[in-house]
Parts: structure tokens; sequence; C-alpha cells
């Protein structure tokens, strides 16, 4: 399996869009419960409860998103940690949701994906209609893998949907890109960005249903669809500015 390591095409201004992303998604982790960071949480099963409710309640539920109301605690959290002391708009955790990971290593993979692809995106897109794509993918993500599980009670967080309409966008932007690739063992190849990202997206698809993975493969799917769908109108739209800059003229 390759393992993307960056954009071979330089971006023609700085990032500061994805650096921002990043840097949010960096300090929201540090502080909240599941980074060692966080010492003032506890330890333990004091910790590992704080985990559980944190998620929760910043966490995007897909029940709670198709109904619009905050559910219950499962009874096997509750009868472990106790009932929820808070209380919370469905909604808001579609966003909140999309800055927050279970571990260091969910972190890191994410943002290694962000930097490959976020940069040219940005790039092609400019900063504030990359920032709102960025959300927007990320809502997309997470209101599809609700719509596909409306009962599910299991929250979902992590940035990588909205990382996977990134990836979207750039395989439409950058067709004739390549992502510099490590091969295990010790190869580094340049890739067409088709292959690499190709290869993902069908990787994701044929993991659908693996009810033995906690990978939300589901809201993978639909914010690179998302992605796909945006940069084809943003490619079509960008003629159409030109030409009718031209006409003024």
């Amino acid at each position: 399996m390759a393992l993307p390591l960056y954009d071979s095409q330089p971006a023609r201004r700085v990032p500061w869009a994805t650096y921002l992303l990043v840097a949010a998604n960096v300090v929201v982790f540090l502080i909240t419960p599941m980074s060692n960071f966080a010492t003032w949480y506890g330890e333990g099963e004091v910790r590992t409860c704080k985990v559980e409710h944190f998620s929760y309640q910043y966490g995007a539920v897909p029940s709670e998103l198709t109904t619009g109301d905050q559910r219950p605690l499962p009874p096997k959290v509750v009868d472990d940690c106790g009932p929820a002391t808070f209380g919370k708009a469905p909604w808001t955790s579609a966003f909140t949701s999309m800055f927050l990971h279970s571990d260091a290593l969910h972190l890191l993979s994410n943002l290694v994906a962000l930097f490959v692809v976020g940069m040219g995106v940005e790039d092609r897109l400019g900063r504030w209609r990359y920032l709102l794509s960025y959300l927007f993918f990320g809502l997309v993500a997470v209101y599809g893998f609700a719509w596909t599980s409306p009962d599910g009670t299991v929250p979902l967080i992590g940035a990588s949907g909205a990382i996977a309409g990134v990836m979207g966008a750039y395989a439409i932007l950058n067709p004739r890109g390549r992502i510099v690739s490590w091969v295990p063992p010790v190869i580094v190849v340049r890739l067409p960005v088709w292959v690499v990202l190709g290869y993902w997206f069908v990787l994701q698809w044929l993991s659908l249903g693996d009810d033995k993975s906690n990978v939300a493969y589901a809201a993978h799917i639909y914010g690179f669809v998302a992605g796909v769908a945006f940069a084809l109108l943003a490619r079509r739209a960008g003629p159409a500015r030109r030409l009718a800059a031209l006409s003024r003229g």
C-alpha cells in the first residue's frame, strides 16, 4: 500500500488556510480528554468516562442528527460512567465532531492527508472558498453517514470526512498532478493522483459493511463525492466568470 507524503506541485501562495485547519485540529486535540497532554481530566477509569461523555457531547451521533433531539446515553455507558450531565443541540455536533480525534495516530493520519491535498486545493480555490468548502464537505460526510445509519448511537468523530472532500476536489482540480508516496519497505515514487486517490476511494467502497471496523467508510465516500461535485462546478464556473468579465470589458 502506498503512503502519500506530499504533493509534487508547489503551491503558488502560502497555504494559510491549510495551516489554520491543521493548527485548529492539533490545539483542539490537546485540550480534549483523548490527549495524554490534558492531565486535568484525571487518570484511569475517571479519564475513560470523561472520554465517553466528551465524545457523546461533542461527537455526531447519527440518531440525534436524524431526529434533531438529544438521546439518552447507551445503558452500558450509563452503568459504567453515569448519565449525561450535559445538554446539546445535535446540529452543532456536526461541526464540533470534525475537530475531534480519538488518539494521536488518528490525528496524525488525518493531518498528513490534509497536508498532501489541502495546499493544492487551497491554491486553486482561494483561502475563503477553500475553508467554506472544507466545512461543507464535512457536513455532507457527517449527515450522509447519519442518513446511512439513522439509528446509530456511536458518536462519529474525526476530520476524515471533510478531508475526503478535499481529496475529491483535488482529483478534479489537479487531474495531472503527482503525489509523492512511500511504498514499503523503502521505495519512494511519484504516482498520478488518480492512482493514489482512486485506490483510496475503491478501498473505502469495498470496506463498506465491515462491522468489525470502527472506521466511518460511508462518511469518507459522501465527503469524497461532495468534493468531486463541488470541484466540477467550480471548474465550470471559472470560464463562465472570465467570459462575463470580458463581455463587460
